[in-house]
């Protein structure tokens, strides 16, 4: 039997009742239909013999289970419920039909590029974990500046002093990035950008690179001693001095229903009201 795990974010009561007439609806095509219920934050990844995802959410909620299905190779269709709808590009009254396309085999299926960080600490791997919108280093309390040198490759890219940085992929430059004064990348380009977060230079300007190079960053000494990271906004790891952050392109692909690069450009033109409005 097809199995469907259906994601809905406690957070968005409407969704929660679609998720139960979704789960009805999957039943009666002769689909299991199992409900997860997420919070926001959760280290469980609960896909595992799946077949596909439903979530019923933001683009928070697409995050969370991209990083449980990429490595399964799971595809998901990401209805929106949330306020921006970058990623969660199905709204809620095409579900259905979006669903139907799926099973029989006619709904485009993009494959979006990740991250993979790893903390090395002492010489040994202290953490990892994978990433479809971003990974931010900073310090714990705002207004505090640290201090971290980057490599790109091989190459030094300098020491700074700054607020932080933030390392997307295509997909998370619309997001924390884009917010910092970073570029917006369409997500069908093979790309990752580097942002810093208020740098205490006028010189500093965010960098679009080729993920074909692993970025490697080291944490310094600085007035702050509580540095942290955070992945996708949802998993934070406490960082020490000379603990050394490499992140490179993850080997595992997010693979997303009906995201096209048309929904993309309209979400563009609805958010950031290009030409003067949200029907331009």
């Amino acid at each position: 039997m097809v199995r469907c795990l259906i994601i809905v974010n406690t957070y968005k009561e409407e969704s929660q009742k679609m998720g139960a007439e979704i789960k009805s609806y999957l039943e009666k095509c002769g689909i299991r239909g199992d409900v997860f219920l997420f919070n926001g934050f959760c280290e469980q990844y609960p896909f595992s013999g799946y077949d596909f995802v439903i979530t019923l959410g933001g683009d928070g909620t697409v995050l969370f289970a991209a990083r449980g299905c990429a490595p399964e190779k799971i595809p998901i269709i990401p209805v929106n419920f949330g306020t921006f709808g970058f990623i969660a590009s199905v709204q809620k009254n095409e579900w259905k039909e979006q669903l139907h396309q799926f099973l029989d085999g006619k709904s485009l299926i993009v494959s979006r590029s990740m991250l993979e960080t790893e903390i090395i600490r002492g010489g040994m791997k202290r953490f990892s974990a994978v990433s479809l919108n971003d990974v931010v280093i900073s310090a714990k309390n705002s207004a505090h500046t640290i201090n971290f040198e980057v490599e790109y490759g091989k190459t030094p890219l300098g020491r700074f002093v700054a607020d932080g940085m933030i390392l997307s992929t295509a997909t998370g430059s619309t997001a924390y990035s884009a917010s910092a004064g970073g570029p917006i990348i369409d997500p069908y380009i093979d790309a990752m950008c580097l942002t810093l977060i208020n740098p205490f230079s006028l010189s500093s300007r965010p960098l679009v690179l080729s993920p074909e190079n692993g970025l490697s960053t080291k944490i310094l000494p600085s007035r702050v001693s509580d540095v942290i990271i955070t992945v996708d906004g949802q998993i934070p790891n406490d960082l020490h001095v000379d603990d050394i952050i490499k992140i490179h392109q993850s080997p595992h692909k997010a693979l997303l229903v009906g995201c096209t690069q048309e929904k993309f450009y309209k979400s563009l033109r609805q958010k950031l009201n290009w030409s003067g409005g949200p029907n331009a």
